[in-house]
């Protein structure tokens, strides 16, 4: 990883300026950028518009993080567009690029090639020095400030916010949703810095009516523009606050695009797909749900919808050895009834065995398992019926998925 935007911008210029020949909206924040990104993407799709949704990371296979509409990139456009990329930055002076920066290259490159009207970027990591951030954005959101990634952000939601606003453009709107004070008063002196026209949606619009459960959430919207009764297929109380920030960033959109409006918000946020975040599979007598709350927020809003839903079942743990892991757990592990902690196939990943030290006191009878993979395939061979919750970092989630969707928990 390498945070700032020489080398994504050298490789762009050699590119001939793809994340210029498009119209982009970035969208950071701690958490809900996934959704919200996608949520808006789904919209415009919805509208009849050529839509690019760039992502990260991706659960299964890295064509997930570029979509056209409503599908997935091919391999071989990605190969093709990645082909472009490496070819531009390996001319002398060589540009050298991470892994994030070659697949954010790539992403412009394809919406350039297939002239998308509209590319919708999730931002990776903060907003000031993060790869998308090279793209002259015609609208920015922040989703949310929360405790993440304090040795790159910072160590207050101050500073956090300051980060993630380094995406707001002068003359442009920036829309933000921030429940600390710290935060908001952060985001609008950024905004007032920037000249970016602020739009604090969490006191523009009024949510009413939130309902949750499996199927996903139902609620009123009332905007400055209009009242919607909306219904998403994510579930969680939470994602009714994510799909208001991506219908008022389509409103305001639509001043200058009319098809982002009316009828187009309804279908666009009843139609938006993002795996991984509180999916539900069913496997004989077990419901496995699969959440990557990778942060302290997100095991909140996990939390949260299993008290909403009155699920309890067993926790199937994994977790980054640079998250704010005692947190994370504290939250999460007294809504299990039984625990077992495991890790994904990953360098940074908190062994089982240190997870299962920490929380001893949480959980004495806790088990481990080498890979989420094995300890799925033990719990499905069993008589129990109890559900199975997959929750921490998104590649134990996206190792989880992969095995889920194999089809190979048939012959387990």
């Amino acid at each position: 990883m390498r945070l700032g935007l020489a080398a994504i911008d050298a490789a762009c210029g050699r590119l001939g300026r793809p994340e210029r020949r498009v119209r982009s909206i970035l969208v950071a924040g701690t958490n809900g950028k996934g959704s919200t990104a996608a949520t808006l993407a789904s919209i415009a799709t919805a509208a009849g518009l050529r839509t690019g949704l760039y992502t990260s990371p991706h659960l299964i296979d890295v064509t997930e993080r570029i979509r056209l509409g409503s599908e997935d990139l091919a391999a071989a456009e990605l190969d093709a567009a990645l082909a472009a990329v490496f070819d531009a930055a390996d001319r002398p002076p060589e540009v050298p690029l991470t892994y994030f920066e070659a697949l954010t290259a790539a992403a412009f490159e394809v919406f350039a090639r297939r002239e998308v009207d509209l590319a919708v970027l999730e931002v990776g990591l903060g907003g000031r020095h993060d790869a998308t951030n090279v793209a002259p954005a015609a609208m920015s959101l922040v989703t949310s400030i929360g405790f993440d990634h304090m040795a790159d952000l910072g160590p207050t939601l101050a500073s956090i916010a300051r980060e993630k606003a380094g995406v707001f453009r002068r003359g442009r709107p920036a829309l933000v949703w921030a429940d600390a004070e710290e935060a908001r008063l952060a985001l609008e002196e950024s905004a007032r810095s920037a000249g970016a026209p602020l739009h604090e949606v969490d006191r523009e619009v009024r949510l009413a009516g939130v309902e949750t459960d499996w199927t996903g959430v139902r609620f009123r919207l009332e905007t400055p523009v209009a009242a919607y009764a909306l219904s998403t297929p994510l579930p969680g109380a939470h994602q009714a606050r994510n799909a208001a920030l991506a219908v008022r960033a389509a409103e305001l959109l639509s001043d200058e695009e009319p098809r982002l409006g009316g009828s187009a918000i309804t279908a666009g946020v009843a139609a938006v797909r993002w795996p991984g975040r509180l999916e539900r599979f069913r496997v004989g007598a077990r419901t496995i749900l699969l959440d990557g709350c990778h942060n302290a927020q997100g095991a909140a809003a996990l939390a949260r919808f299993l008290k909403d839903t009155g699920l309890r079942g067993e926790l199937l743990f994994g977790v980054m050895e640079d998250k704010e892991i005692d947190e994370i757990g504290r939250i999460l592990l007294p809504c299990a009834s039984r625990v077992c902690f495991t890790a994904p196939a990953f360098e940074r990943a908190c062994p089982p065995d240190e997870l299962r030290r920490r929380f001893e006191d949480l959980a004495p009878e806790a088990t481990t398992a080498p890979s989420v993979a094995v300890a799925l395939a033990e719990r499905v061979a069993e008589s129990r019926t109890e559900p199975i919750i997959v929750a921490g970092s998104l590649y134990l989630v996206g190792e989880a998925r992969a095995w889920l969707v194999s089809g190979r928990f048939e012959r387990a």
